[in-house]
C-alpha cells in the first residue's frame, strides 16, 4: 500500500473524528455551548453534567462510532492498514478538532469505537478491565487508564504487534488528556462514581 492512500485513510478519519458531537448536541438541544460549564470538555462526561442523561448517552455513542465508521470505511475500501491509519486519525481528530482550535475531548469513546472495529476481543478486554477496576475504586477515570495500560499488552498477544503499537501510542494520549484526572486522583480530589460532588 503507498503512503498517499495511508494518508488519505489519516485524513479522511481526522475529518470523521472531528466532528464535536457534544457540543453540535447540546447546542440543538439549547443548553448552550458545553465548554462553557464543568470541565469545559466537549465529551459525554461533561454533556452529563448539563443535566441531560439523554445527550450524553448519545455523545458517547456518536463519538465511539465515528471512530468505528471510519475503520470500517477505510478497511472496506483500502484494506487494514488503511483501517488502522483512519482509527488514529479519528482518534486525533477528537482530541485535537481543527474547527475547535484543537481543543477536543479526552478520547476514550473513540478509542473504543476504533478498538471495536479493530478487534473485539481487545474491546471486551477493556470492558472487563474497566468494570472490574472501577468496581474496586469507583473512579471512572482511574478505570480508564488501567484499562488503556493493559489493551496494548493484551493486543500484543491477541492480534499482534501492529496494533499492540497504535493503542499504545492511543494510550498514551489517553494519558496526556486526562493529565487533570491524574493530579487530582493523587491529591484524592477525583470525584468518584455516583459521587454528586
Amino acid at each position: 500500500m503507498d503512503n498517499l492512500t495511508l494518508f488519505v485513510a489519516l485524513g479522511f478519519g481526522y475529518l470523521l473524528g472531528s466532528i464535536p458531537f457534544g457540543l453540535l448536541l447540546t447546542r440543538a438541544a439549547g443548553l448552550g455551548d458545553v465548554r462553557a460549564i464543568g470541565s469545559g470538555n466537549i465529551g459525554a462526561t461533561n454533556v452529563l453534567r448539563t443535566g441531560n442523561k439523554g445527550l450524553a448517552a448519545a455523545t458517547l455513542l456518536l463519538d465511539a462510532l465515528k471512530g468505528t465508521a471510519a475503520v470500517l470505511i477505510a478497511g472496506w475500501y483500502a484494506g487494514p492498514l488503511a483501517a488502522m491509519a483512519a482509527g488514529l486519525g479519528a482518534f486525533l481528530g477528537h482530541l485535537f478538532p481543527v474547527w475547535l482550535n484543537f481543543k477536543g475531548g479526552k478520547g476514550v469513546a473513540t478509542y473504543l469505537g476504533v478498538l471495536l472495529a479493530l478487534s473485539w476481543k481487545g474491546f471486551l478486554l477493556f470492558a472487563l478491565v474497566w468494570l472490574g477496576s472501577a468496581f474496586g475504586s469507583r473512579y471512572s477515570s482511574l478505570a480508564a487508564l488501567t484499562a488503556a495500560i493493559i489493551v496494548p499488552i493484551g493486543l500484543y498477544f491477541l492480534a499482534g504487534p501492529a496494533l499492540a503499537i497504535l493503542f499504545a501510542i492511543m494510550s498514551a494520549l489517553v494519558f496526556y488528556k486526562h493529565k487533570a484526572n491524574i493530579q487530582r486522583l493523587i491529591a484524592g480530589t477525583e470525584s468518584r462514581i455516583g459521587s454528586k460532588s
